[in-house]
């Protein structure tokens, strides 16, 4: 659950900051949030698996 809180903050971060910037309109916002929100969720779960994997030196 951690993980998820963790990938919400941050996709909230990215589009607060795209909507100053004004790329991000409120007509918009639903469908770049969600494809935000999968990228990053997706990368974090990619670098989790990678880091957990054999042969990382990891134990």
């Amino acid at each position: 659950m951690k993980q998820d809180e963790m990938i919400l903050k941050t996709v909230k971060e990215i589009v607060v900051k795209f909507i100053e910037m004004g790329n991000i309109s409120p007509t918009s916002f639903h469908d770049h949030f969600r494809n935000i929100y999968a990228t990053v969720e997706k990368s974090v779960k990619e670098d989790k698996k990678q880091s957990s994997g054999p042969g990382t030196g990891q134990s």
